[in-house]
């Protein structure tokens, strides 16, 4: 039986993944757990102490954090490292471009279609949504197109739209393909 623990930075990360998840998930015999932390300072703290608590050795670990402004590659390094330190090798860090955010705006018909408004997937197509994974702050931006998007609420009213083969975010696309090659 094979078992996915998510460590996330935040709620929303987690009220996104249950939504995509039953289009990646097709099997029943699959286990995910989730660990939801308090912003990126809370699980770079206890993320050592919650894996080495775990004990199910046939887990697999997943960490989703934000970019924000820091440097990915560093990020990255350092939670891996950290999942080293705990004795938990069957890992996968993966790093949200900037924000979450960035994963929505490339995929404006799932923004549109979510919170029912017209027009929004014509913008796809301008430059700054075509790699939405290099805006400066995709939360703001998200939020100059839906007034209304609130983190939480908006992940879950988002994530049962998102294309999961889309490619204008790459680090969305390297999350979905992380998720599909570990239950394959």
């Amino acid at each position: 039986m094979i078992e996915l623990v998510f460590l996330l930075e935040e709620p929303s990360a987690k009220a996104m993944i249950e939504g995509i998840l039953p289009h990646i998930i097709l099997e029943a015999d699959i286990v995910v757990r989730y660990i939801v932390f308090e912003g990126k300072q809370d699980l770079e703290k206890q993320m050592i102490r919650k894996l080495r608590g775990y004990n199910n050795p046939n887990a697999t670990f997943i960490i989703l954090r934000d970019q924000d402004s820091g440097d990915c590659q560093i990020i990255k390094t350092e939670l891996q490292q950290k999942c080293e330190a705990a004795n938990k090798f069957q890992y996968i860090v993966r790093i949200a471009c900037r924000e979450l955010e960035s994963w929505y705006l490339a995929d404006l018909e799932a923004v549109e279609k979510a919170y029912n408004k017209t027009n929004l997937s014509a913008l796809q197509n301008k430059n700054k949504f075509r790699n939405p994974d290099n805006l400066e702050s995709p939360s703001k931006e998200l939020q100059s197109l839906v007034p209304e998007y609130q983190k939480i609420n908006g992940s879950r009213m988002i994530a049962p739209f998102l294309n999961l083969e889309n490619t204008r975010s790459l680090s969305f696309y390297y999350f979905i393909s992380a998720i599909k090659k570990i239950i394959q």
